[in-house]
């Protein structure tokens, strides 16, 4: 919650007049909570694991198109009632592990020091710490992925995640509720090393999914 009853006091404590995303943040978050501001990567998820595969559905679907050549697995066919369990799986992962998770893992965002106050990042500072986090995550991702390709964690974790051979953007999310958990440690390591504001946390949860979709889907595609 921001510490300003007005546009005026928080105009004088930064000393200068507000840019217009200022004003907006100001009047969307000046009276809600920090606690508030952060769960939004609740309804961020959703929307992410809901509609952005929607298209790559629509293209499954659709297999007189000609999408079939761009396919590596082009015989490999998903029927409608199967990409619905798969999402239907997610959701409850999403509601059961995801979604609880956000709830209580507030504290750390505190003592990590992930500030809602004015002013706001400039885009060169959202950048720069957007690349770090993206490369921190890139790398311990690259090694917690590689543990989990060993036989035990293979056998007890990892192996729900290759279910589906011919992955589409519903089966990113897809996995083990243990390795959901431990996924999450590569997301939050780089914002934990670099902290910044909350603004650019939404982004690094939106953009860090968007990322882990692009990468199932591109299995799919001869780039």
């Amino acid at each position: 919650m921001l510490p300003y009853r007005s546009l005026d006091e928080a105009a004088a404590t930064l000393g200068r007049n507000l840019t217009f995303a200022e004003t907006l943040w100001f009047n969307y978050s000046a009276n809600k909570s920090d606690y508030y501001l952060y769960c939004h990567n609740i309804l961020f998820l959703f929307l992410i694991f809901s509609i952005v595969p929607l298209p790559l559905v629509f293209v499954e679907l659709m297999r007189s198109t000609g999408f079939d050549k761009y396919k590596i697995q082009p015989k490999v066919k998903l029927s409608f009632p199967e990409m619905f369990k798969c999402y239907k799986d997610v959701m409850r992962m999403f509601f059961l592990v995801v979604g609880p998770l956000q709830l209580v893992s507030y504290p750390s965002i505190k003592m990590i020091r992930i500030r809602t106050s004015l002013p706001l990042p400039s885009i060169w500072e959202i950048f720069l710490h957007l690349l770090v986090y993206f490369v921190v995550e890139d790398y311990t991702n690259y090694w917690i992925h590689r543990l989990l390709h060993c036989k035990w964690g293979y056998e007890k974790i990892h192996r729900v995640h290759h279910e589906y051979a011919a992955p589409i953007g519903f089966a990113a999310p897809y996995a083990h509720w243990a390795e959901i958990l431990i996924l999450g440690i590569p997301s939050f390591l780089g914002p934990a090393m670099v902290p910044g504001h909350m603004i650019t946390f939404w982004l690094w949860i939106v953009c860090g999914r968007l990322r882990q979709l692009r990468h199932t889907a591109g299995a799919h595609a001869k780039l």
